[in-house]
């Protein structure tokens, strides 16, 4: 399993999504993104725009920013759904 969180430091959406990821006991590898948005060039390749936090999730093809929307994937699909979730990954 192979999963990337782009996160800024001291960004409170971003650790959310470290909660949970914690919670569910799921590995990943974090990238730390600069302040600046004009600096955030890796992350808007990725989706299309620099806001973080940002979940790259190879195993199943997907990539998503907001909090909300990642909480929801990361619950359905490695909570304790019976089925991997079906999600929405267009921007």
């Amino acid at each position: 399993m192979t999963i990337t969180l782009y996160r800024l430091e001291g960004c409170p959406y971003c650790e959310f999504v470290v909660d949970k990821l914690e919670e569910l006991d799921v590995p990943f590898d974090s990238v730390w993104v600069e302040g600046p948005h004009s600096k955030r060039d890796e992350v808007k390749a990725i989706t299309g725009q620099r806001q973080v936090p940002v979940v790259v999730d190879d195993d199943y093809g997907v990539s998503m920013s907001q909090s909300a929307r990642i909480f929801e994937f990361l619950e359905t699909t490695y909570g304790d759904a019976d089925s991997p979730a079906e999600v929405d990954t267009e921007f």
